[in-house]
């Protein structure tokens, strides 16, 4: 095997937190209902995260953890 075979690709916080979303409820119509908004986390918020192969694990500096797909 040649070296850039075996080198894995480096992922970036900026790449890590495209790869997550927050996922926040607003009010929707009627008293008790709401509606899901998905919005994504900034490279600003990530403390650490982890590239799993099959997933991501994005720690923010607020203490939330989401998970994401890897590609």
């Amino acid at each position: 095997m040649s070296e850039s075979d075996t080198k894995e690709t480096k992922l970036t916080a900026a790449d890590a937190a495209k790869r997550v979303q927050r996922i926040v409820l607003e009010p929707a119509e009627g008293k008790d209902k709401f509606k899901e908004k998905r919005v994504p986390v900034s490279a600003e918020e990530v403390l650490t995260f982890k590239d799993y192969g099959t997933h991501v694990v994005v720690v923010t500096r607020d203490g939330q953890k989401f998970t994401g797909q890897a590609k």
